[in-house]
């Protein structure tokens, strides 16, 4: 099963749901069918603004419409959010979904991916930190010793 979490929709894909649904939106008429689609694109796109746009539409289907689309909006909510780094926001929408359905693969395959991207970044952070620290440790002995020299806090 590929990386759901690196598939980014194409241009053409993109452009053409974004197009319905703001001619849907034009006439005040927007169906859930068009906004889910355009979300699902958004969600897939390479821009976080975009992701995020796709969230917000999602969130709206969740909350304001069927049940039909709710189960297919927590699996994108949870692509979206890990792709824009929100991994507690992410593993939220996925436990919601395996508490409906506890076999379903395809959402613990996410579930998988998404605790490894944030095993990832933890790991990339610590180190990071750890360099931030030494760097003000450095900082605040060399201001000590100029301090010291130039006897301005003396």
């Amino acid at each position: 099963m590929e990386d759901v979490l690196e598939e980014v929709v194409s241009s053409d894909d993109l452009k053409k749901f974004e197009r319905i649904y703001n001619e849907q939106l034009r006439s005040s008429v927007i169906t859930q069918k068009a906004q889910f689609e355009y979300a699902w694109c958004l969600v897939r796109s390479k821009y976080p603004a975009d992701i995020r746009k796709g969230i917000m539409l999602l969130e709206d289907l969740y909350c304001n419409h069927s049940d039909s689309e709710k189960r297919d909006c927590l699996y994108y909510l949870a692509i979206g959010n890990a792709r824009i780094k929100e991994y507690t926001k992410a593993l939220a929408y996925v436990r919601s979904f395996l508490q409906v359905e506890p076999g379903n693969q395809q959402v613990q395959h996410l579930e998988t991916l998404i605790k490894k991207k944030w095993k990832k970044k933890d790991f990339m952070v610590w180190p990071l930190q750890e360099e931030l620290l030494l760097v003000l440790q450095v900082f605040s002995a060399s201001a000590l010793l100029w301090s010291k020299e130039t006897n301005y806090f003396m």
